[in-house]
């Protein structure tokens, strides 16, 4: 355990941070469809104390989606669940088990979605899929040099 000790300014107040090495909440994979909070926190008790458990689940359905998060007492509890539990077998899959890392923000999602920010995902419509001057790569006009049976598509 490493601790830092910051002044901010002031003689009087001396704050002490305690600094862990690593985060005590886990990210867990490869857990069965059909396994419970309850199986993942007593498969975890086994190698030290157990703060909390969830199993991410598909909004729609309710149905889990493989994984979860543990968050253990200390940190050196969640490195030692790692070590024992890491690629070892739970109903019948492998798991996965590792420091989970902070969520990254994600984006307005009312903005629109997919590549380029557009709200139709792939940008604009003219400029999908055309040259200049041409039709574009598909249904080529039969200018440019274009031969039959040499791949694409022939009239």
């Amino acid at each position: 355990m490493h601790y830092l000790a910051y002044n901010f300014g002031r003689l009087d107040k001396l704050l002490i941070f305690k600094l862990d090495n690593m985060n005590k909440r886990l990210f867990v994979a490869g857990l069965p469809f059909s396994s419970t909070q309850d199986e993942l926190r007593d498969l975890f008790a086994s190698v030290g104390n157990v703060v909390s458990t969830s199993i991410i689940t598909d909004r729609e359905t309710g149905r889990s989606k493989g994984f979860g998060f543990v968050e253990m007492e200390t940190s050196e509890e969640a490195s030692n669940a790692i070590a024992k539990l890491n690629d070892t077998d739970f109903g019948g899959r492998k798991l996965i088990v590792a420091e989970a890392k902070p969520m990254e923000e994600r984006r307005d999602r009312s903005q629109g979605g997919g590549f380029g920010g557009r709200s139709g995902g792939f940008g604009k419509r003219e400029d999908f899929g055309r040259r200049e001057g041409g039709r574009g790569s598909f249904g080529r006009s039969g200018k440019s040099g274009h031969r039959p049976g040499r791949g694409g598509f022939s009239r």
